[in-house]
């Protein structure tokens, strides 16, 4: 597949996540067989105005690329001067038009603009004239039920020279409730003539099959579905490649897992920020295992990332014990 002058030969994609793609879960993923890796969503207010603290979520790696980073704001203008600053930072740029969380949408960025398809293309085009990087956007189905206009908007953006739409077949108002639409993916890939990424309700590896049969579109982008499931990208690809499904990770595997990504956190943002921030991932790490309550309990009341370390080597180590013994 070829987004602009990107050549990109796996079409399993990281979504853009906040609060959660960041340099650590990026490396583990792409470890994992993930494309394409995106930031968090980087606001084109923060990168103009205060300029270092907001660079710190466009801290990268070699070992990443392909790196996508996400922007989000309100004004043309300003998308366009900030597409310009982080050019050198990535190898993709793509345009968040789709977050549903409230205090995005009362700035005017996110899923807001979706109630303003003229106004999307006047961004696209504006970031368009800036930069030569790779362009795409991502976007919802619409507004709410009665506004259903995600075509329109894709076909405004191809216009105005995005090389790739993702579409996340749920409106605004959905949040992430009920299902999402995959025809809707089908309806936008015969409507328009750049790649077309589909996103929603990909939970186990052959989600994303049958998302690709059914809708035709180009990748599939992976977002909920991988918190403390890294395993996810590695059964897609498998699958892709015609090979058999590999087993489900072990305690052992999960383990070896959450460490590293507590020493990466550790060595990138340092022990506070790693305690804090650690937390939820061994919580998703940890998810359909006996004792796991008991476990994101002391989790949560850990004080250090040593205790952490030793709470989930002593929880993994436990259930692989209990599993060998049942064998």
């Amino acid at each position: 597949m070829k987004i602009g002058s990107l050549d990109l030969t796996i079409p399993i994609w990281l979504a853009p996540m906040a609060g959660i793609t960041n340099l650590p879960y990026r490396l583990i993923m792409k470890n994992f067989g993930a494309g394409l890796v995106f930031t968090e969503m980087v606001s084109a207010n923060g990168l103009i105005h205060s300029g270092r603290r907001t660079r710190v979520l466009l801290d990268s790696s070699p070992g990443e690329k392909p790196l996508g980073i996400q922007l989000f704001g309100d004004t043309p203008e300003l998308l366009a001067k900030a597409a310009i600053l982080v050019e050198e930072d990535g190898d993709l740029l793509d345009i968040n038009l789709g977050c549903p969380v409230k205090k995005v949408v009362r700035s005017g960025a996110g899923s807001a603009l979706l109630r303003s398809p003229k106004k999307i293309g006047q961004i696209v085009s504006a970031i368009r004239r800036a930069t030569a990087r790779p362009l795409t956007v991502k976007i919802r189905a619409g507004w709410d039920q009665q506004s259903i206009n995600f075509i329109e908007t894709a076909r405004i953006a191809e216009a105005e020279g995005a090389d790739a739409i993702t579409l996340h077949p749920r409106t605004r108002c959905q949040g992430f409730s009920g299902r999402a639409d995959w025809e809707q993916i089908r309806q936008l890939k015969q409507a328009v003539k750049i790649p077309v990424i589909g996103s929603g309700d990909i939970f186990i590896a052959e989600d994303a099959l049958a998302m690709l049969k059914q809708s035709g579109c180009d990748a599939v982008m992976i977002g909920r579905g991988a918190y403390g499931n890294p395993w996810l990208l590695r059964d897609i690809k498998a699958l892709l490649d015609g090979q058999a499904q590999p087993p489900p990770p072990t305690p052992e595997d999960r383990l070896e897992v959450a460490a590293q990504h507590i020493t990466l956190y550790t060595q990138t943002y340092g022990p506070c920020k790693a305690l804090l921030d650690m937390r939820k991932h061994l919580c998703w790490y940890s998810r359909g295992m006996g004792g796991a309550a008991a476990f994101r309990a002391a989790v949560n009341r850990a004080q250090s990332v040593s205790e952490l370390q030793q709470l989930s080597h002593d929880f993994f180590i436990s259930a692989q014990a209990a599993v060998e013994g049942i064998q």
